[in-house]
């Protein structure tokens, strides 16, 4: 497993001289499907985690990207300032940064969840007193709290995106310059079992989307959704953020899906890199984007479209959970170890699909309501216990076990209250 970003440093063309052009849509969907879907032992998991970031004496102050630069020194991303070194935190974790400058450390996968704790943990310790140091702190949850949407970085891709989004509502500049999410990696797992695999990752989202939903307040508005954050998300373009269907073959699905959505940005030399209206991926290889200037795509055009989708599990060769909003620094590891011990073995998967089948796809409603319906607050109780059922196969300390199933026992006891 390797950590994927969205490439916004990348300039020019995706394609290069060497990459193989793509002769028809069979060939589009191999690729898909090979670079998406890579099999074996479940080994590796990761985690992504983005934070707003805030004066300390101010927090609606709109922030100075200076500031930000100044905080981050030697560790400042490229996509603000280009002459950066860019250096990783000291535990290895890259740092980049969302459109609005939201922050982001990518952890490097590892092999247990107790040398990931200990990775994220001494970079996270090591990023926050660098921003306290110039007054600054992260966010607590998935949305800004304080402000307003505004892009503070200046890339072609997130200008192109900006552009685009915006004849769709409020939702993609949101998306883009307000929220932060924690993302989950963990492995696609054995060829055999990725058909139940890929349909507990999605069956857990609702549940767990309720369960750690926290952007209820966004630019000092009380917005009534348990997940403002993940309605956002929603209100970009349904064609790269809704929920993949599950089925016998996700591979093949996924791949059929990617040609069949349209570009949203396509790099070009020039600096302006919107893509032809609604030209998908299959009409470019099909050649109907010789009316654009375009000749053949090649399978780097391909890699850069992948990353072009917002989906709340997204496969990159592994398989990406990004329905989570951010949770408080302090308890980031709570979410993701619940994930690692439902996973963790195929007959829990299994349990999971069960327990999930009645509120399977309410994506809308769990970031509406959260644990106030009824339905979701009585499996997502039911899943938090399969869970904490589970830590021992984590590889935690009995402490931090312990510590996290309280934690997260506390966030459904609420809705447990209430169904008394």
């Amino acid at each position: 497993m390797t950590t994927v970003h969205d490439f916004p440093e990348k300039s020019g063309s995706a394609s290069n001289a060497t990459a193989k052009v793509l002769s028809d849509r069979a060939e589009g969907e191999a690729y898909v499907a090979s670079v998406c879907f890579k099999h074996g032992p479940p080994r590796l998991l990761g985690v992504e985690l983005e934070f707003t970031v805030h004066y300390a004496d101010e927090p609606a102050r709109p922030l100075d990207p200076d500031d930000l630069a100044g905080a981050l020194g030697p560790h400042t991303p490229r996509t603000l300032r280009p002459d950066s070194p860019a250096l990783p935190l000291p535990a290895g974790s890259p740092l980049s940064l969302e459109p609005g400058c939201q922050v982001e450390i990518s952890a490097q996968p590892q092999t247990t969840l107790r040398h990931l704790d200990a990775v994220v943990s001494a970079d996270l310790a090591h990023l926050e007193s660098l921003l306290a140091a110039r007054g600054l702190y992260l966010g607590d949850t998935g949305i800004d709290r304080h402000r307003a949407p505004a892009r503070k970085l200046g890339t072609p891709r997130y200008a192109a995106m900006e552009r685009r989004f915006a004849p769709m509502g409020d939702g993609g500049a949101t998306m883009m310059c307000s929220t932060a999410g924690l993302q989950v990696c963990v492995d696609t797992g054995e060829a055999h079992d990725l058909p139940v695999r890929w349909a507990a990752v999605h069956a857990l989202g609702p549940p767990l989307l309720a369960t750690f939903a926290n952007s209820r307040i966004h630019a000092g508005r009380d917005t009534g959704h348990a997940s403002a954050r993940w309605l956002a998300v929603m209100e970009t373009e349904k064609a790269r953020t809704r929920s993949a269907e599950p089925g016998k073959d996700p591979a093949a699905g996924w791949a059929g899906r990617v040609l069949d959505t349209p570009l949203m940005v396509l790099p070009g030399p020039d600096g302006r890199w919107d893509a032809p209206d609604s030209l998908t991926f299959a009409d470019w290889i099909d050649g109907r984007g010789e009316g654009a200037g375009l000749g053949k795509p090649t399978e780097d055009d391909l890699a850069y479209h992948l990353t072009t989708f917002f989906t709340p599990v997204r496969p990159q060769g592994y398989l990406e959970i990004r329905y989570l909003d951010a949770q408080p620094a302090a308890r980031w590891l709570h979410p993701v170890a619940l994930l690692a011990a439902l996973l963790a073995r195929p007959s829990t998967a299994d349990k999971v699909l069960e327990l999930c089948e009645p509120v399977m796809g309410r994506w809308e409603c769990a970031a509406r309501f959260g644990l106030a319906d009824r339905a979701i607050a009585d499996v997502a109780s039911k899943v938090v216990d399969l869970g904490c059922a589970e830590l021992g196969t984590t590889g935690l300390p009995p402490e931090t076990i312990t510590e996290i199933s309280e934690g997260v026992q506390s966030l459904v006891r609420g809705s447990r209250s209430h169904q008394s």
